[in-house]
């Protein structure tokens, strides 16, 4: 029973890592519903996140090995400075820097203050609500090779909000890029690139502490393994269907189903059928 739940848990983490509703408040409230009815986790979540991080490596491949080839090759004095892959590298070291000190520092609130059901459902609808808004009113004509290093930085801010289960990751990265003009394709890929040393970061000191106590999470070593297996194969695909829909789609369907979320946990909670922790 374990792998099955573990293997539904996996579908559900490569289903939303990269849509802008917050894979990790989706584990948080699903794993309530499996039959061993816990929350998976913050170690379980984390080391999972590792395989859909692994997708974004495989869809962006191209695109990350140039930049980490260029960004070495300039320290070196080969690669000029100003070269846009060279900034890119840059910009992501600096956006990462936010998350990777506040994730440090707040670790005891990521494993049980931030994974407060109330707060999960209160942040759904409240950050839904600004993408919303952001993505219906703010310019859009800036693009990915246009990021500076202020914006970089903003964005990297934005994302230290996603510690919280709820903000969602992708959803506040495209939220700040947007707000600052960027179109929807440059916000989303900016947020792929920003995300991948902070989740490999998180993803493998969870997975250190999981292999110094023995403990991976409800799941142990083989359903954790299943499942960001899973997670990375189903990943890979989302990145590419959401690549493709915001050519020409908005975030408007995120929106509704994250304030239709929150309100029916928010339900859920007020009449007792879930607690809070």
């Amino acid at each position: 029973m374990h792998y099955i739940e573990a293997l539904i848990l996996g579908l559900v983490q490569g289903l939303t890592e990269f849509l802008p509703i917050s894979s990790s408040a989706h584990i948080r409230v699903i794993g309530e519903f499996l039959p061993s009815a816990a929350d998976p986790g913050a170690t379980f979540t984390a080391i999972t996140q590792i395989g859909t991080e692994l997708a974004v490596l495989v869809y962006f491949w191209n695109r990350i090995v140039t930049i980490i080839r260029k960004w070495a090759l300039s320290l070196a004095g080969k690669v000029a400075k100003d070269d846009p892959d060279v900034r890119m590298g840059w910009l992501v070291i600096i956006g990462t820097i936010p998350i990777g000190i506040l994730g440090f520092a707040l670790q005891d609130y990521i494993r049980e203050t931030f994974r407060n059901l109330w707060l999960v459902a209160a942040v759904l609808i409240g950050f839904g609500i600004i993408l919303g808004l952001v993505d219906r009113y703010a310019r859009r004509d800036r693009t990915i090779d246009q990021v500076s290093y202020p914006h970089g930085l903003t964005i990297g801010v934005a994302q230290a909000l996603a510690l919280v289960p709820g903000v969602s990751r992708s959803g506040a990265t495209t939220t700040a890029a947007r707000a600052l003009g960027y179109d929807r394709t440059s916000a989303a890929e900016f947020a792929f690139l920003l995300a991948v040393p902070a989740v490999f970061g998180s993803g493998l000191w969870e997975l250190r502490e999981g292999l110094e106590t023995g403990d991976p999470g409800p799941y142990g070593w083989g359903g954790t393994i299943l499942a960001t297996v899973v997670a990375g194969a189903v990943g890979w695909v989302v990145i590419a269907y959401l690549m493709r829909y915001l050519k020409t789609g908005s975030f408007l369907p995120f929106v509704i189903y994250r304030v239709a979320l929150g309100a029916v946990l928010m339900v859920l909670l007020a009449t007792g059928v879930l607690s809070a922790y």
